[in-house]
């Protein structure tokens, strides 16, 4: 192969290095690993279910969707457990299954630069409570566990993946901006493989249940009382999730340098932060958001084959997402699926579990389902996949996500190879 050859081969639409997902790690709530998750996308199943992370009483409902039957020393190997909660367990677990799917070991790993990030709303927010707990109890913050109290700095989220992997030679970097934080990560990846500074990168995100965010939702009146209901006419709110999704990204050198299997392509991302209000979504910048993440792409509109929905289920999200979108691709949009349906909000995992729902799509071929749908509001007249997955072609996916404060981040996703449209 020429020189030019190769550079035409590993720089993509806009003139940028290539970058690829390798490998997928995936904790949910309805399906761990990547086989499991796919048939639960596919099946359109749900994660609601009562909750036992917490005691409930009082609160008038007791339903979240929680990951059954995780058991982490199935995946942790290298790191003692009690030195991550519940969201690192999540996260490092995630890591390990996202290394082993992009056929990577402990040896390969090791002497490799590397960018590890993970994004999260909540962090250790469970374990902060418990402590808090046993200061009120005793009267004495010295009281406090202090194993439990070691770890709920959010940090460990991404050190915890690089002592688990043996890496020592990352820059291991935590984001929390939220509900939009799995997407801000991967764009961290993004450019920093873009950039060359590394070439390897693993990036998504992790929360579990507890009680701090159900209780906030449920003040705002945004918690469902059964199931979540996107797009619908009768939605009433979100469900509380959790998990994490990990994604490996390589520059396409990497990956064909050592004939990596690869999923799919990260051809670009747009943030935007308009702080136009503390929790209310904003029309404005989530189509700034959009637009940016197509011109950052070299996508044209009529590219995208669906769109994964930030989606939440409340009465003002869906419908300013709604118009965002409208305004973006006019009256005839692609259609717009919303996981959460299916997981729940999983805050800082949620976008990140949207890309690997996103890849999963373009590499099998299907749209997963808005489940729980009856009747589309008005308000938001999309096709939103109702209930049953569709077989389809899919080739380019865009995932939005956005949380307080303003702060929007949208990825597109493609296949790698000849399946993209010239």
């Amino acid at each position: 192969m020429s020189t030019q050859q190769s550079t035409e081969r590993t720089t993509g639409r806009t003139g940028h290095r290539r970058v690829v997902v390798t490998g997928f790690g995936v904790i949910s709530s309805i399906g761990t690993g990547v086989e499991e998750y796919t048939a639960g996308l596919r099946a359109g199943r749900s994660g609601a279910r009562p909750i036992t992370r917490f005691d409930t009483e009082g609160f008038g409902q007791n339903t979240a969707c929680e990951v059954p039957d995780f058991e982490p020393e199935r995946w942790i190997r290298n790191l003692p457990l009690d030195h991550v909660g519940r969201a690192g367990r999540f996260a490092v677990a995630a890591a390990r299954m996202a290394v082993e799917d992009a056929g990577l070991d402990d040896a390969a790993l090791a002497d490799r630069a590397a960018v590890i990030t993970v994004g999260t709303t909540d962090g250790e927010s469970h374990d902060i409570a418990v402590l808090l707990e046993q200061e009120l109890a005793a009267g004495d913050p010295e009281a406090m566990d202090p194993v439990r109290a070691r770890r709920i700095n959010a940090g460990r989220l991404s050190t915890a993946i690089a002592r688990e992997l043996r890496m020592p030679n990352v820059e291991a970097t935590t984001v929390t901006t939220a509900c939009a934080a799995g997407n801000y990560s991967i764009g961290y990846g993004l450019d920093a493989i873009r950039s060359g500074e590394v070439d390897l990168a693993l990036c998504g995100g992790a929360d579990a249940v507890n009680r701090k965010a159900f209780a906030l939702f449920k003040r705002f009146g945004a918690l469902s009382p059964d199931v979540v209901r996107p797009f619908d006419k009768d939605r009433q709110g979100i469900l509380t999730g959790e998990g994490a999704g990990i994604l490996v990204m390589e520059s396409l050198e990497s990956a064909l340098a050592r004939g990596a299997r690869i999923h799919a392509e990260v051809l670009g991302y747009g943030l935007s932060c308009d702080a136009a209000h503390p929790t209310a979504p904003n029309r404005d910048g989530i189509a700034r958001g959009i637009r940016l993440a197509l011109a950052d792409a070299g996508v044209e509109r009529r590219e995208v084959d669906f769109i994964s929905a930030h989606g939440t289920g409340t009465r003002a999200n869906d419908s300013t997402e709604t118009a965002a979108i409208l305004d973006v691709y006019g009256d005839a949009p692609p259609r717009t699926v919303a996981v959460k349906s299916m997981l729940g909000h999983s805050m800082g995992a949620a976008s990140a579990l949207g890309a690997i729902a996103c890849g999963l799509a373009i590499e099998h071929g299907f749209i997963p389902p808005t489940i729980n749908h009856r009747e589309t509001d008005p308000e938001c007249p999309l096709d939103v996949v109702p209930n049953k997955a569709v077989e389809a072609d899919v080739r380019i996916v865009q995932n939005n996500s956005s949380a307080f404060a303003g702060n929007n981040a949208v990825l597109i996703l493609g296949t790698y190879g000849e399946k993209v449209r010239p």
